[in-house]
């Protein structure tokens, strides 16, 4: 189906009023429904004393001001309370919100602590995470999170449980261990979040973990089926009045240097990079985000993946640029995830990417200059990115624009549009255009049940196509704890390409449907929840109206145990159709010819409490594949000496055998990480893929002399398989890297 430009504006806002009449009456009925309950509330208390942040809550600020009140357990008894007592006091100065945290524990010297790194996960921990929704939007937030070992631990909330674990704040915490548990001591500056400048109340939420006992308690929102990161579940924090910003400037000079060891020729070479990254808060709700000659050579590599598919693979963003403030760039057409093991959908559209802008074939091109501003102008949010990038040997400086425009109703919805300009591999003109909208409630129908409906439509603009080239589609969701269900339908034409975008397939019409049951029997059992999945996915041509791919998934037995273990499970079908049109390469030499494959693969899973010291998981598929049969085996071992030391050996191994040929493909890694201090900390992951026939190191040093002022220390080294029959595991030494780079922040 061709559509004029006229024709898809129709239909998109027609998709988009259609939608918003459907469903705004329950949603508006639901909010309506819950704007008379009371929100838990707590006062902030102002202080003119400077607290020493040393992890003692000993200070008398601390002893003189009430606490919030008692969390409630949310697992494994909902609205019971919690095992063991959790005190929170929250003060205040000019510069500085403070939250001091007493973790008491019957058992002290049970209490979990098994990393201290910056950014660590914390799953296996004990920890204390906190959000605060600076525009009580009940939609986006900041949050932070520490462990007993004081790791640093902070990431940005959108969408209403959207996360952006990658940014990194300028706040500081500290820890400490007594014979009555443990406390954490956060002080927050107020130079690092946005907030309106004449409000003086914040959204707010606490939660404490028990790892060991599989414990979790709130001060809101502990419910089963709620989410901490669903910010519309906060309660609120008062009294945050005369807060002080500064002139709300930091400027972050950075230089940077990389070493490169030529292997071909033995020839050394040293580059030197000075920069500047300044970010400038407007107003308090409003920043703009400023680089010049940006190196990124701090970065973490990706990690490895062998498709086995006919489409392309999504990488995740891990540029700390791209990064900050990307929730705001966020689109409807992403929804939410099925439950963990459910195979993707195999159809993301992005119609802004942001690895598409300095990254050419895994190769880094140069970004001479980037502007971002984002923030908010009363409910609407703002999101605009210019970034010029440098010339390279593969293609021309160019400049990127893109735009962003959400507007929040109710307590979680938002109508919105984005624009992109400019292409990044071509000098030919490009642009994209794209509306959606989201309409969510936490209390829907006056319960306390989720419901997400997103819609969207994306028409792409390259010189020379004016037709066959939009994608549009909506998604329904009810993310609960007992019960979930997707609904899921987009139309991606054949000449849709976002220049700054990611398609993972196109000229299909894709269609899902799913739904998962999840009791929770009685704790005698020693059953947490059990969890039975049934989705349904089917792509269909546009051109012939003939089914391309299509599976059924099936979870029959998925236990999740008080012990932490699981077993995921015995045993899961994905019952899969494939029809080729054309020759397929699955793997070197081995090519499927065109035509129709049935098969069914099986899967068992086991996994074992992360609270272990060594603990892991163990996969095996097995049956039909294609036209032959296949066996997969996937393994993660992990042995922790916490806090400082962990170690991971991974690998995913397909053993293939078809009539066309046979083939294997491996995948083998290994995390290896030590931390001096919450500030020091030194990671090594190791790789090898016998498709690139590759081996490859990072070691990584980071060192935080204080929040804002780091210095990175990054070492890469490859080795190729050597050729030949009786090769074996032998490798031959390539171009060997070493980048530094040292960072400064100034606050005015």
């Amino acid at each position: 189906m061709d559509l004029s430009h006229s024709q898809f504006e129709t239909i998109a806002s027609t998709a988009v009023v259609s939608i918003t009449l459907l469903i705004a009456i329950p949603v508006a009925a639901a909010q309506q429904t819950t704007a008379g309950e009371s929100v838990r509330s707590a006062v902030v208390t102002r202080i003119d004393t400077e607290l020493v942040i040393d992890g003692s809550l000993e200070e008398s600020p601390w002893r003189q001001v009430p606490t919030i009140g008692d969390l409630i357990q949310r697992e494994p008894e909902a609205g019971a309370p919690p095992t063991e007592q959790t005190e929170v006091t929250l003060l205040y100065d000019q510069d500085n919100l403070y939250i001091g945290v007493m973790a008491f524990d019957s058992e002290p010297e049970r209490v979990l602590a098994s990393e201290m790194s910056r950014d660590a996960r914390l799953r296996a921990d004990d920890r204390i995470e906190i959000v605060l929704d600076t525009f009580r939007d009940q939609s986006n937030a900041f949050r932070f999170a520490t462990n007993p070992a004081g790791a640093l631990v902070d990431g940005l909330v959108f969408a209403n449980g959207e996360t952006n674990d990658d940014w990194d704040g300028i706040w500081i915490v500290r820890t400490m261990q007594t014979d009555e548990g443990w406390s954490a001591e956060f002080s927050i500056p107020f130079k690092t979040l946005s907030f309106p400048a004449d409000d003086t109340v914040w959204g707010f939420n606490i939660s404490r973990t028990i790892q060991r006992k599989l414990e979790e308690s709130r001060w809101t929102g502990a419910q089963l089926q709620t989410d901490f990161l669903q910010i519309s579940e906060a309660g609120e924090i008062t009294n945050l009045e005369d807060l002080g910003q500064g002139v709300a400037l930091d400027i972050r000079p950075f230089v940077g240097q990389t070493w490169r060891h030529q292997v071909t020729d033995g020839k050394d070479t040293i580059v030197g990079k000075p920069g500047l990254d300044l970010f400038y808060n407007i107003t308090p709700s409003l920043k703009l985000s400023v680089t010049a000659n940006t190196d990124f050579g701090e970065t973490e590599v990706d990690a490895r993946q062998i498709n086995l598919t006919r489409f392309s693979i999504f990488f995740p963003e891990k540029r700390s640029f791209f990064l900050q403030d990307a929730g705001v760039f966020n689109f409807a057409t992403t929804g939410i995830d099925p439950p963990g093991g459910i195979p993707d959908t195999g159809a993301e559209v992005f119609p802004f990417f942001s690895r598409r802008i300095g990254l050419l074939g895994g190769q880094e091109v140069p970004l001479d200059f980037g502007a971002k501003l984002t923030g908010k102008v009363g409910r609407t949010e703002i999101g605009m990115l210019d970034v010029r990038t440098g010339d390279a040997s593969a293609v021309d400086a160019s400049n990127v624009f893109v735009g962003r425009v959400k507007q929040n109703f109710l307590a979680q919805s938002y109508v919105g549009a984005l624009v992109t300009a400019g292409n990044p591999g071509s000098p030919a003109l490009s642009s994209t255009m794209g509306v959606d909208v989201r309409l969510a409630t936490a209390d829907f129908l006056g319960t306390d049940r989720n419901v997400v409906v997103n819609a969207f439509g994306i028409k792409s603009n390259d010189e020379g196509i004016s037709t066959n080239n939009a994608s549009y589609g909506f998604g329904a969701h009810y993310p609960n704890d007992k019960f979930m269900a997707q609904v899921l339908w987009r139309e991606i034409q054949g000449n849709f390409d976002p220049a700054v975008g990611f398609v993972q397939r196109s000229n299909v019409r894709m269609l899902r449907l799913g739904g998962s049951f999840n009791p929770r029997p009685n704790q005698a059992t020693g059953i947490q929840q059990m969890q039975h999945d049934v989705f349904y996915t089917r792509f269909t041509n546009l051109d012939n109206g003939l089914v391309e791919t299509s599976n059924l998934y099936v979870t029959m037995f998925d236990w999740h145990l008080n012990s932490g273990d699981s077993i995921h499970s015995l045993f899961d079908a994905n019952i899969t159709y494939e029809r080729l049109f054309e020759p397929f390469e699955i793997s070197k030499g081995v090519v499927l010819p065109a035509g129709e494959y049935r098969f069914t693969p099986w899967r068992i899973m086991f996994m074992t409490a992360q609270k272990r010291r060594l603990h892991g998981r163990v996969g095996f598929n097995f049956g039909n594949f294609w036209s032959g049969t296949a066996k997969v085996v996937e393994t993660v071992v992990t042995y922790n000496l916490p806090p400082r030391f962990s170690i991971s050996l991974n690998t995913n191994q397909t053993f293939a055998s078809l009539p066309e040929g046979d083939f294997i493909a491996r995948i083998f890694s290994s995390q290896i990480n030590y931390s001096v201090s919450p500030f020091v900390s030194f990671s090594n992951l190791i790789q090898f893929d016998n498709r690139s026939e590759n081996l490859g190191l990072q070691s990584r040093v980071r060192w935080t002399i204080e929040p804002g002022n780091e210095v990175f220390f990054v070492f890469g080294q490859g080795w190729i398989q050597e050729q030949g029959p009786d090769r074996g595991y032998s490798f031959r030494r390539q171009d060997s890297k070493l980048a530094t780079k040292i960072q400064y922040t100034f606050r005015f």
